[in-house]
């Protein structure tokens, strides 16, 4: 691992942490289950750019995904 890939993932790891704290908290499906991908995705990719997209893409999923259960 580089340093790149490192520091992408604590910044994946804390916002991952943060949505999975507020998805319990207001009993919200979408950010609680985009905090467990983030903190579990950049164990499995290894290549920088496509780490970005997917975190990118679970940071964003609970401000388009409007489903309330």
């Amino acid at each position: 691992m580089d340093t790149t890939s490192i520091t992408i993932s604590v910044f994946a790891g804390i916002l991952g942490c943060a949505y999975f704290v507020y998805g319990k908290k207001q009993q919200k499906l979408i950010p609680l289950l985009a905090g467990v991908g983030l903190c579990i995705v950049p164990y499995f990719i290894d290549s920088n750019t496509v780490l970005i997209g997917v975190c990118v893409a679970l940071a964003v999923a609970p401000f388009l995904i409007k489903i309330d259960f």
